[in-house]
């Protein structure tokens, strides 16, 4: 086994356990302990507590709070984008954390409407900060990803192929697992949106919100020229296939509520606390620079 392996497999090992120390604080609330979290891991506080303040930015006790039931709200007060002046004032092109700059281009209406026929979609399970999840991949660039940890893993991979049935799908981890461990890591990447003209617009607005930022269904429904389509806004994010990369989980109500979310509300929680926390992470960075 070479270096690399080795630093492959470490790297998936901190995934599991990061995914798994998210659920916990995200099921137990503010009142579990460091301590107790660290003894749930199998390792000492002091470990732990270096390895989830590296992979989050901020302590576990500071990322519980972002896990409060307010958290939507106060986002929503102080951190809604404006999406039609988000790249005037250069928040979405910034290439940190996970605010990536990725390159997309869309399949054509014709194309889509034959469910994927002629298309090779390669495919692989890949670990990330939020559980197992089902990556897919066409010559063109990432076009799907989905999490299993709500459903498990038929239910994921049934969702995501029901999405082109006419497609050919093969298990290829040496091609996708690549391209995920790039966007992951910050070094961007090419997406393929597969979608109907209005879900790809809808998409499109989604990858302009800003990491660490939220906007609202209306908002989008705004800036798609569309107004009174909300309804069809928030089912169009549901249909985002590209979880995570499209931040369909940046989407809220006008309310402060967090919504829907197609792979479950806690992977939503996570996502919006992680960014969160990272976020401030990289403020603080800044001020003390």
């Amino acid at each position: 086994m070479d270096g690399q392996d080795i630093d492959d497999q470490e790297g998936a090992y901190h995934y599991r356990v990061m995914a798994r120390a998210l659920r916990e604080l995200d099921a137990a609330g503010p009142g579990l302990t460091l301590e107790e979290l660290a003894t749930r891991m199998g390792m000492s506080t002091a470990h732990f507590q270096r390895l989830f303040s590296a992979w989050v930015g901020v302590s576990p006790k500071r990322y519980q709070q972002y896990l409060m039931l307010d958290h939507a709200r106060s986002l929503l007060r102080d951190r809604m984008t404006l999406l039609d002046t988000a790249q005037e004032v250069g928040l979405s092109g910034t290439g940190r954390l996970h605010d990536l700059f990725l390159r997309w281009e869309a399949m054509a209406p014709g194309d889509f409407a034959r469910g994927g026929a002629g298309l090779l979609i390669r495919w692989a399970w890949v670990d990330t900060p939020f559980g197992l999840a089902l990556a897919m991949a066409t010559d063109r660039g990432l076009c799907g990803l989905g999490f299993a940890e709500e459903f498990g893993q038929a239910a994921t991979m049934a969702d995501l192929r029901a999405r082109w049935p006419e497609a050919a799908f093969v298990e290829d981890a040496a091609s996708v697992t690549p391209q995920v461990k790039a966007v992951l890591g910050g070094d961007g990447g090419q997406l393929h949106l597969i979608g109907a003209p209005f879900q790809i617009k809808v998409w499109e607005a989604l990858l302009r919100i800003p990491s660490g930022h939220v906007t609202t269904y209306s908002e989008i429904a705004r800036v798609v020229g569309n107004p009174k389509a909300v309804r069809a806004v928030g089912t169009a994010v549901g249909r985002n296939p590209i979880s995570l990369l499209i931040p369909c989980h940046r989407a809220l109500r006008m309310s402060g509520g967090l919504g829907g979310y197609h792979w479950g509300l806690p992977v939503k929680r996570a996502m919006l606390a992680w960014e969160a926390a990272r976020a401030e992470a990289v403020q603080a960075q800044d001020f003390s620079a």
